[in-house]
C-alpha cells in the first residue's frame, strides 16, 4: 500500500490515464459510449494542455523538444474521434517521462552519509578542564584535546610532541603518516593510538572536511544537464510528420487525411525507445555489480575516451602487507614472535603483521604501545621489540635501509638484539593489470593517476600497470582542478575515498568502488561498483557502449515505421483506427528492441571469458 501512495504522488499523471481508461472501458461496457469518448477525450485534453505549458516553457528556453508533437498527436487523435489511441499517446507520454525520471532516481542519493561522517564536537582544553564544545564553536587558537582514534576535529597544529594520523581518507596515503610538533594537520584525519594536543587554525567551516563537503555540492551543480535522446530527434520527425500530413491535405484536399498521418506520427517511439533501453542496460549493470544511477550516465560513459584513477584502495589493494621478511630467524618464527607482541596494537602495521602470522599467534606476557615508536612486549619469556630502528636498537642511528617509494620497513629485535625487519606495501589488486589492458583494448585512450601519494609511488605503480599519465601529491580540490586537464573527453574518474568525492562529482562520469569505499564517494558517484572489483571497469564501458547502440537502434526502428505507416496514412488506404493500432505494433517492436540492452553482448561474453581463463593476469590482448 506504501508503494502504490509513493506512486501516485510520484506520478499522478500515470496513475490518471491507468485510472482513465479502467472508467473508460467500463462505461462502453454499459453502453455509455458517448460519455466514454467524452470523458477519455477530456482527460486526454487536460494533459495536452499541460504538455502545451511545457512546450511553450521549452520554446522560450530557445530548444525544441518531443513536446511539440506529443501536443499535436494528442490533439489530432482527439480532432477525427481516436479518444482512444489519444489516451494511449498520454499513457506512452506520461509513462515514458515517469521512466526517465525512475531511471534518474533509482540509486540517487543527498550527501547525508558524508555529512553524518565529519565532525560534530570538539574537546577544548581550558583552565576548568577539558570541556565538549559543539565543532562549530572551536575558534582559531583554541587549545584541543583529540583522543586515540578520534577524528581531528578542524584545521589545527600539533603542540604534542609527536603523532601517528591515518589520512587515507583525505589524501589516499595508505600508510599511517608520522608528525612532530609543529606540523598542520587536516581535519577528517583520524587520530592514532594515543592522546594528543592541537591548537586550532580554522573553523570548522573554513576546515578541510567542511570544504570536500561544499566541493562535492559545487561540482554537482556544474554538471550540464542531460538532453534526451527524444528530444533530438523530435524536431526532424516533427518536420517530416507536418510535411506528409500537409502535402497529403493539400493533394487530397481531404483534412481527414492530415489526421490519419498524424495518428501514426505519434511520438511514442521516441518517447519510450531510449527510456526502456536505459532501464534494461542499467538492469543489465546492476546485474554485474555496477550500479549506475541516471539516464544521463549512460550516455556519457558510452562517449568516455580517458579513464583517470586513485591509486589507494582503487590500483592498489589500500591494506599494507608484508613484503619482504630479512631475518636471522627463520621467517616463521620472526613472524610468530612479532605478531604476538603486536596482537592487541591497533596500528595497521602491526594488524598487517598478525594477518601475515597466521593464527598461530601466542599471547604476549605485557605488551605496551610506545606512541609514535613501536611495541615493547614480553613473548615466551623473550623481550621483543617491534618499531623503529632506533626504538628496537637503542639507538641515534639512522636506519641502515633506503626505502623504495611507497615502502616502510619495521623492525625487530628480541632480547636486545636485532632479528630482522619487515617491508610494508600496498600492494596493487592482482585484478589491477588485466583492468587497465581491457580499458586501452576497448578504445579508451588515456589512462590517469590522480592520487594524494607521493610523486615516486605513483610513477612506480604506472609503470608497473602501463598508465599513460601520472598527476600525485593531489589535494581535493587539486583533483578537481586536474580532471578538467584530462583530454581527450569525457572522462571517467574511479576512486574510493573521502578525499575523491568532489572530483568523482566533478567528472564526467564518477565511478566509486562501493563495496569498501567510502560513504561520501558512494554518495557523490554516478556508478558504484558493489563487488569491489576493477575488472567491472571495462565491463561497465561495454554496457554504456551497447546501450547507446541499442537506444538508438530502437529510435531508428520506431521512426522508420511511423514513415512507412504515414506514406501509407497520405494515401486514405488506412483508416484512423486501424493506424492508431499499427502504431501499437510499432511500440511493441521499439520496446522488445530495447529491451536487447539488458543481454549482455558479445564484446561482454569475450570479456568475462577471458577474465575467467587468465584470473586475473595480465592478457595479450582482449577482443572487443
Amino acid at each position: 500500500m506504501q508503494r502504490i501512495q509513493t506512486f501516485l504522488s510520484r506520478y499522478p499523471l500515470v496513475a490518471l490515464v491507468a485510472i482513465t481508461a479502467i472508467i473508460g472501458v467500463a462505461l462502453e461496457l454499459t453502453g455509455n459510449n458517448d460519455a466514454a469518448r467524452w470523458f477519455v477525450s477530456g482527460v486526454a485534453g487536460f494533459i495536452a494542455v499541460l504538455q502545451f505549458k511545457g512546450m511553450v516553457d521549452t520554446l522560450r528556453d530557445g530548444s525544441f523538444g518531443i513536446d511539440i508533437l506529443a501536443v499535436t498527436a494528442i490533439a489530432s487523435t482527439i480532432a477525427v474521434g481516436e479518444y482512444w489511441a489519444a489516451l494511449v499517446v498520454c499513457l506512452m507520454l506520461t509513462g515514458g517521462e515517469a521512466l526517465e525520471d525512475y531511471a534518474e532516481n533509482r540509486a540517487g542519493a543527498e550527501l547525508t552519509s558524508l555529512l553524518e561522517g565529519a565532525p560534530t564536537v570538539a574537546y577544548r582544553q581550558g583552565a576548568s578542564g577539558i570541556e565538549e564544545i559543539d565543532i562549530d564553536a572551536v575558534q582559531v587558537g583554541d587549545r584541543l584535546v583529540v583522543r586515540p582514534h578520534e577524528t581531528i576535529p578542524v584545521d589545527s597544529q600539533l603542540i604534542s610532541e609527536s603523532a601517528l594520523v591515518d589520512e587515507s581518507q583525505l589524501t589516499g596515503e595508505s600508510l599511517p603518516v608520522e608528525h612532530h610538533e609543529g606540523d598542520s594537520l587536516m581535519s577528517g584525519a583520524m587520530n592514532g593510538s594515543s592522546t594528543i594536543e592541537v591548537v586550532a587554525e580554522a573553523t570548522a567551516a573554513n576546515s578541510q572536511y567542511q570544504r570536500i563537503v561544499s566541493l562535492v555540492n559545487e561540482a554537482r551543480e556544474s554538471k550540464a544537464p542531460f538532453v534526451r535522446l527524444a528530444d533530438r530527434v523530435a524536431v526532424p520527425f516533427t518536420l517530416v510528420a507536418f510535411l506528409i500530413a500537409g502535402t497529403a491535405w493539400a493533394l487530397s484536399g481531404d483534412p481527414m487525411r492530415f489526421a490519419q498521418v498524424l495518428v501514426v506520427a505519434t511520438p511514442c517511439p521516441l518517447i519510450i525507445a531510449a527510456p526502456v533501453a536505459f532501464m534494461a542496460g542499467m538492469s543489465r549493470a546492476a546485474r554485474s555489480g555496477l550500479i549506475v544511477k541516471n539516464a544521463g550516465t549512460i550516455e556519457q560513459i558510452s562517449k568516455v575516451q580517458s579513464v583517470a584513477f586513485d591509486k589507494t584502495g582503487t590500483l592498489t589493494r589500500g591494506e599494507p602487507e608484508i613484503h619482504v621478511v630479512d631475518s636471522e630467524l627463520a621467517e616463521s618464527e620472526i613472524l610468530r614472535l612479532a605478531a604476538s607482541a603486536e596482537l592487541y596494537s591497533s596500528h595497521p602495521l602491526g594488524e598487517a603483521i598478525v594477518a601475515a602470522a597466521g593464527r598461530d599467534v601466542p599471547q604476549p606476557e605485557e605488551s605496551k604501545d610506545i606512541p609514535a615508536q613501536g611495541v615493547d612486549a614480553v613473548v615466551e619469556g623473550r623481550h621483543v621489540k617491534v618499531g623503529k630502528y632506533g626504538f628496537v636498537t637503542g639507538t641515534d642511528e639512522p636506519a641502515p635501509h633506503v626505502m623504495e617509494a611507497g615502502r616502510s620497513s619495521i623492525y625487530v629485535s628480541v632480547d636486545g638484539e636485532l632479528a630482522g625487519r619487515f617491508e610494508m606495501s600496498d600492494p596493487i589488486r592482482p585484478e589491477t593489470p588485466a583492468s587497465l589492458d581491457a580499458v586501452h583494448a576497448i578504445g579508451i585512450t588515456n589512462t590517469v593517476i590522480l592520487t594524494g601519494d607521493s610523486q615516486e609511488t605513483a610513477e612506480r605503480v604506472a609503470a608497473d600497470l602501463g598508465i599513460d599519465t601520472v598527476r600525485a601529491g593531489l589535494l581535493p580540490q587539486d583533483k578537481v582542478n586536474a580532471i578538467t586537464d584530462v583530454k581527450p573527453g569525457p572522462v571517467m574518474m574511479v576512486g574510493d575515498g573521502v578525499n575523491d568525492a568532489p572530483v568523482l562529482a566533478a567528472s564526467d562520469v564518477g565511478v566509486a568502488m562501493g563495496a569498501r569505499g567510502s560513504a561520501a564517494a558512494v554518495e557523490s558517484a554516478d556508478v558504484v561498483i558493489m563487488l569491489d572489483d576493477l575488472t567491472r571497469i571495462p565491463r561497465l564501458l561495454l554496457v554504456g557502449q551497447r546501450t547507446m547502440r541499442i537506444a538508438w537502434q530502437a529510435i531508428a526502428i520506431g521512426v522508420g515505421f511511423s514513415v512507412v505507416l504515414m506514406l501509407i496514412g497520405a494515401t486514405g488506404v488506412m483508416p484512423a483506427f486501424v493506424g492508431a493500432w499499427m502504431q501499437e505494433l510499432v511500440d511493441l517492436a521499439c520496446i522488445l528492441w530495447a529491451l536487447l540492452a539488458a543481454r549482455p553482448s558479445k564484446e561482454e561474453k569475450q570479456l568475462s571469458a577471458h577474465f575467467a581463463d587468465t584470473q586475473a593476469a595480465v592478457p595479450d590482448s582482449v577482443i572487443v
